[in-house]
């Protein structure tokens, strides 16, 4: 019997964030050459366990995969990227809806809404409607706690930017990508995903994704965010610059303006930002204080600000996580409803026929 010890990435690819919902599943389905397999159906119908089947069976080949984790419950898939294949299989499903533009072609609708028994959800109808009514208000709130949190941090990023040398940063910059990245004669490319959410379980971090990547790290320790944001946004762009194949993370509060982190697999490489909300914690790795580029004098006049829009900010992502918690509970009690009307023999047999397709059998 082989042991297969998974040393796979693990992202997401969604999160609430300030904004709602953010989602980079139509990013993927952009990347160049990759085919989806897109999975429809509701709730309980086995969407995660089918892809997690497919996730081992892939491994077990020797294949190179990377999880897709939902932000509103971990422990469950929201799909599977086979890179040897560059193939995709995704939930296809609400928030991250994503339809078929080349049904076929392009895309393979995977349909499990034939295993539903309507017979057996029909009595439980009022139940059924009003649990996912509920979800959808506890996530909404939890959502306008998430918002109140980004401002406070959006706020200590333009205190400290008042205090920051952007000059001296773009010296850096440019003395240690001349240090690490060699130019290439690759083509530049960019996949984006998210190494942190916030999800019923607290602010989750795949620090073993970051061991699966790489070997070598840069790490920059900046609590809040003005330093680092300019690190990362130049990093990555001579990255690009000098052809290297990158994964950037977005900041999973700021994903449309602030970068976390950047991976160049090429180099086993990584730049990691550590900060109060997802501590970078490897042995051996020594991390660039970013208040080497700050005017600390200056930015002492900010200090009773800055504990202030920590500590509510804390409060704040604490009772997101406490109501994303709650609608975690309601979404488990509509899957009860599901589940006991799903024929999990039809499920089994999409399973196999997915299998057959991916060319897991």
């Amino acid at each position: 019997m082989k042991t297969i010890q998974s040393r796979s990435p693990d992202f997401f690819l969604g999160a609430t964030t300030p904004a709602g919902f953010k989602g980079y599943f139509e990013l993927l389905r952009r990347e160049p050459g990759m085919q989806m397999l897109l999975i429809k159906s509701g709730p309980g119908c086995g969407k995660s366990t089918l892809m997690k089947h497919l996730a081992q069976a892939a491994e077990q080949q020797g294949q190179r995969i990377e999880k897709i984790h939902c932000a509103s419950d971990p422990d469950s898939l929201d799909g599977v990227i086979f890179l040897d294949q560059k193939r995709a299989i995704i939930d296809a499903t609400a928030p991250h809806v994503v339809e078929p533009d080349a049904p076929g072609a392009d895309e393979l609708v995977v349909s499990l809404y034939h295993t539903i028994d309507a017979g057996k959800l029909a009595p439980h109808r009022d139940e059924v409607k009003a649990l996912f009514a509920r979800n959808a208000a506890l996530r909404g709130r939890a959502a306008r706690y998430i918002a109140s949190a980004g401002s406070l941090m959006l706020d200590s990023r333009r205190a400290e930017a008042c205090s920051a040398n952007f000059e001296k940063v773009r010296r850096y910059v440019k003395r240690l990508c001349t240090r690490l990245l060699p130019r290439t004669e690759g083509t530049a490319s960019e996949e984006l995903r998210l190494l942190s959410a916030i999800t019923p379980k607290g602010m989750v971090f795949y620090r073993g994704t970051v061991e699966a990547l790489a070997d070598r790290y840069v790490v920059f320790r900046d609590d809040y965010g003005a330093v680092s944001r300019l690190l990362l946004e130049l990093i990555r762009a001579e990255a690009l610059a000098r052809g290297y194949h990158i994964i950037t993370c977005p900041c999973a509060m700021h994903p449309e303006d602030q970068i976390d982190h950047i991976f160049i697999p090429a180099l086993r490489l990584a730049f990691l930002t550590d900060n109060l909300w997802h501590p970078i914690q490897l042995p051996g790795v020594q991390a660039v204080r970013c208040t080497r580029f700050v005017d600390r004098e200056n930015l002492s006049g900010f200090r009773a600000r800055l504990r202030f829009n920590d500590r509510a900010a804390s409060e704040l992502i604490d009772q997101a996580v406490a109501l994303m918690a709650q609608a975690k509970n309601c979404h488990d009690e509509l899957e009860t409803y599901y589940r006991a009307a799903v024929d999990f023999d039809q499920v089994n047999a999409v399973a196999a026929n997915c299998q057959k397709i991916l060319g897991l059998g």
